[in-house]
């Protein structure tokens, strides 16, 4: 049985706020009434896109309803475009868990992509919205022990360099010609060793360099396949060092400040340092997404 979450937000708005609402999606009026426009969202990929965080009852982190999807879909319904939430993600998908299977939620010869595949073509003559979320957990397993092995970086860069464009363009062929297909890039959640001392400066710099080098490389994936990616750091403001005060820390990099802020790494007196966003996180995440939708989508 899958084991993919599946929600529906359904939010229907009166014609005053359908004022500026795409042709693409225009609301429907029957008796004097508009209709607001109704899509579906596919969102695909790893713990993020399901909102993961660290709660009372699971302080490794769980599935909850305050993830950026849940964000999209209220940003959009304030616009007046009503969207249905269909969550398939996986928590610790890869690109090649994707392609070839073996994660924790899709059993043999199952895959979340080809449960993608499925939804898309079941849907293919209707509009829709997709999201996908890869490659920082192809790269994680390079950062241990406050450590980056570089060679392992540009082994799984390099591994998402091949297999993403296979996955984008599977995604492509299924969709149909209402979908708009959005990629995210990554921020960096180790920047927050920069708290730790010297050498947690040295590892958090080497960080910011491997998750700079595979939001490169996202970008060029998706570029070549006519795909929008959403700048998740440029939301966590990744490449501002100027310096900043963060409460009951001193001053640090901006950078740093926003991953306290946005994130669980700063949060060890609650939980174990989290690397996944919290709600304010998510927010940014989803604004980043609403940022390169396309006008109208």
């Amino acid at each position: 049985m899958l084991r993919h979450v599946k929600r529906e937000l359904h939010v229907v708005f009166l014609s005053l706020l359908l004022a500026g609402t795409s042709a693409f999606l225009a609301p429907v009026t029957m008796a004097g009434a508009s209709i607001p426009p109704t899509a579906f969202y596919l969102d695909i990929g790893a713990s993020a896109s399901l909102g993961y965080q660290p709660t009372p009852t699971s302080p490794h982190g769980q599935h909850t309803e305050s993830g950026y999807a849940d964000y999209l879909v209220a940003h959009e319904a304030a616009k007046g475009v009503s969207l249905k939430l269909t969550e398939i993600g996986c928590a610790g998908e890869t690109t090649e868990t994707m392609l070839v299977g073996g994660d924790n939620c899709y059993p043999p010869p199952d895959t979340q992509l080809s449960e993608a595949v499925s939804f898309l073509r079941a849907h293919y003559d209707e509009s829709g919205l997709v999201t996908i979320d890869l490659g920082f957990n192809d790269i994680r397993p390079c950062f241990q022990s406050d450590t980056v092995d570089q060679s392992c970086v540009h082994d799984k860069v390099e591994l998402v360099r091949e297999q993403l464009p296979d996955i984008l363009s599977a995604l492509k062929a299924a969709a149909g010609p209402g979908v708009t297909i959005i990629g995210l890039g990554h921020y960096d959640p180790y920047l927050a060793h920069y708290l730790d001392g010297p050498q947690g400066r040295t590892f958090a710099e080497e960080s910011f360099d491997a998750v700079t080098n595979l939001d490169h490389t996202l970008y060029d994936a998706h570029s070549d396949v006519g795909v929008p990616m959403a700048d998740v750091n440029s939301a966590f403001n990744g490449h501002d060092t100027s310096p900043v005060t963060l409460a009951s820390v001193g001053t640090v990099p901006d950078n740093v400040a926003e991953i306290c802020l946005l994130t669980w790494m700063c949060q060890a007196h609650t939980y174990r340092p989290n690397i996944h966003p919290n709600d304010a996180g998510y927010e940014a995440i989803s604004e980043a997404i609403a940022a390169v939708l396309p006008a109208p989508w």
